[in-house]
């Protein structure tokens, strides 16, 4: 992303609660935790936010920080190397703190091994010396509270995950949100759109408020240069065929993955095999597009690989007996 689009992006993301649409239960729940936890003089539970890319996990821990009256350190799961990494950033946290790791299902062993206690005992055990002089020694560390977010929830260890007190899944938006979330942009980027382009933006975003807020700034640059800055259904219609985006918000990288599971007229493909087909990485194809293609029907996950659905041939317009 360009740092023009991350500053847009960031312009956006909503500051409380009460800006974030969507997903009452969750924060219902969260609002709840936290009022409790301030009330007894103690940072919050610990936290994991799991779901796919796009679904307001960062924007969540920055609202929970804020809620809570303290600071946010962020940092990212392969960020942590050595246990120095760690360290330092743990011995720089203040009283009711948040640190936020995102991509915690790529810490290492060794950097788990040092949060287990900094999570249960707000303490660190530093090694010093090496050798017969090597001796451990442990400093405490102000409370905090650690919020972990994963796109791959089943790749945290049964450690780590039992060490969260707060589990919450964010799943894809329904069309009516979104259309409030991307309502909501447009009026703070000062963008005039038509009701009628907001729902087909919506529709496809593929239940994912980081997608509406991007194609909506791209329709945006459709409409400076074509339609006198106003966004209409036809200009939102141009600027997503531009994008390569189709009527179930498909892009070209997911009617490839389709494509190549089709051409093997029922058979299983593995994930490796897969994501060479289409030129992306593995843990691109199973974070980013497989979610919302099982959603939608298109792609089934079997004990052998993956398989495309009758409704995808549909989709590509390709008749094919086995159906």
């Amino acid at each position: 992303m360009e740092d023009r689009d991350v500053e847009v992006e960031a312009s956006v993301r909503p500051k409380s609660f009460a800006e974030f649409v969507g997903k009452e239960d969750i924060k219902e729940r969260l609002h709840i935790y936290i009022t409790a936890a301030k009330e007894r003089g103690e940072p919050v539970d610990h936290i994991l936010l799991s779901g796919s890319p796009g679904l307001g996990k960062t924007t969540l821990a920055y609202i929970i920080a804020r809620e809570m009256g303290g600071g946010i350190r962020a940092t990212s799961g392969p960020a942590l190397s050595k246990p120095a990494d760690l360290a330092g950033v743990l011995t720089n946290l203040e009283q009711g703190d948040v640190l936020f790791v995102d991509e915690i299902h790529r810490l290492t062993p060794i950097i788990e091994e040092y949060l287990y206690p900094a999570m249960e005992d707000f303490r660190i055990d530093i090694v010093i010396d090496r050798g017969s002089n090597a001796r451990s020694i442990k400093i405490d560390i102000p409370k905090f509270t650690l919020i972990g977010a994963t796109t791959r929830e089943g790749l945290l260890t049964p450690p780590l995950l039992a060490r969260f007190g707060v589990l919450e899944k964010l799943d894809f938006y329904d069309p009516p949100d979104l259309e409030k979330i991307i309502a909501r942009s447009a009026g703070i980027l000062d963008i005039a759109v038509e009701q009628d382009a907001i729902i087909r933006l919506a529709e496809r975003s593929r239940g994912t408020p980081r997608i509406a807020n991007r194609l909506l700034r791209r329709v945006r640059d459709v409409a400076q240069v074509k339609a006198d800055n106003v966004v209409t259904t036809h200009v939102a219609d141009e600027g997503l065929r531009m994008l390569g985006v189709d009527e179930l918000g498909l892009t070209d990288i997911d009617r490839k993955i389709l494509q190549a599971l089709v051409k093997q007229g029922g058979n299983a493909v593995g994930l490796k095999t897969l994501a060479i087909a289409v030129g992306e990485e593995e843990d691109t194809v199973e974070e980013v597009y497989e979610p919302y293609l099982i959603r939608k029907g298109l792609l089934s996950k079997t004990p052998r690989g993956r398989v495309a659905s009758p409704l995808a041939h549909k989709h590509l317009g390709i008749k094919d007996s086995l159906f």
